[in-house]
């Protein structure tokens, strides 16, 4: 077998294992791979999150069948979108065997009490790593360079509207804001 299928087996099955908290929770591994590997760069992260967030689909599957793709064509998607999904796969099979008999077991209800604060961390380091690489410029010069006027007044913008217009439809603010992104190219 192809190694680059073994490296995306690995790695996102890695993912599915340790992200817990849904989409967004895999991004700091799908950052990590980013770096590690050449299937996507940290752009194209940022790009599909904003594609995934406006599409059906939960992001990480998304993202797992995107890289995959790169990496080995249509069999690297396989591999990498199954790999992904088979711990949550494995994982409730053997939960919902042994549940009858834990449900009651303290140890069982503190661990799940504990995963919630966990997977709270890793979507708020997630929200706040797509923050900065979205809203400022890491790494330039000055502080006018560093922010990134046009996406911060977009966001300022967008969230008075979420703000001012509660009764209106959250998908009219996800099309306007693809449509502004797709013509500033932010």
């Amino acid at each position: 077998m192809d190694p680059t299928f073994l490296q995306l087996i690995f790695e996102f099955f890695k993912t599915g294992l340790f992200a817990v908290g849904g989409g967004m929770a895999t991004v700091p591994f799908l950052k990590e791979i980013a770096r590690n590997y050449s299937w996507f760069t940290e752009k194209e992260l940022l790009d599909m999150i904003a594609v995934s967030e406006s599409t059906p689909g939960p992001i990480g599957v998304n993202m797992a069948t995107f890289s995959g793709f790169r990496a080995g064509g249509p069999v690297g998607a396989l591999c990498s979108t199954l790999s992904l999904v088979a711990p949550s796969i494995i994982i409730i099979l053997i939960v919902s065997r042994m549940m009858r008999q834990f449900q009651e077991n303290q140890l069982v209800q503190h661990a799940f009490y504990c995963l919630r604060p966990a997977s709270t961390g890793l979507i708020i380091g997630a929200m706040a790593s797509i923050y900065h690489e979205t809203l400022f410029h890491p790494g330039a010069a000055s502080l006018i360079a560093w922010l990134n006027l046009p996406a911060l007044v977009l966001f300022a913008l967008f969230f008075a509207g979420v703000r001012g217009f509660p009764k209106l439809h959250p998908i009219v603010f996800i099309a306007l804001g693809a449509v502004c992104g797709i013509i500033l190219q932010l």
